[in-house]
């Protein structure tokens, strides 16, 4: 097997950055093809290669990564994931990660980010608590190390 195929495997052929399918058919000159995104500036990552599909590998060279909360989702102020899932993995401990006008919407939120980061950071295993608090919810991920 090929790297990428190793990758490709591991991650599931779902793209790390817009969590669509990779189609593993698509050439990999293709922008919906596969690729591998080396993660070399980030030495303490857990993992070094991800799957993107090339247009998104691509167009992370030249734009700051940002990974979109679906907007189905009822959140405040939502925190930008790549900096929260840079720092659990580096430090570990909890992050509040948004505030929500219902418990609902906060459960779903919490519900949406832990299937969202077994993906955008595999093998380190978060868990989001709702908490009340002024009159609004928040959501708060935490990992098992502080």
């Amino acid at each position: 097997m090929s790297l990428l195929d190793d990758v490709a495997e591991r991650d599931g052929w779902r793209c790390w950055v817009c969590d669509e399918p990779v189609d593993p058919d698509r050439s990999v000159n293709d922008p919906r093809g596969p690729s591998v995104d080396s993660r070399t500036t980030d030495r303490k990552a857990r993992v070094a290669e991800r799957l993107a599909h090339r247009g998104c590998n691509t167009r992370k060279g030249a734009v700051k990564v940002v990974i979109a909360w679906p907007e189905h989702l009822h959140v405040v102020e939502p925190a930008p994931l790549i900096t929260v899932a840079g720092r659990l993995e580096r430090k570990g401990g909890r992050e509040l990660v948004a505030r929500c006008p219902t418990e609902r919407d906060a459960r779903e939120a919490a519900d949406w980010l832990v299937d969202r980061f077994s993906r955008l950071v595999p093998g380190l295993p978060v868990t989001a608590n709702v908490e009340a608090g002024g009159g609004q919810f928040l959501v708060v991920l935490a990992t098992g190390r502080r």
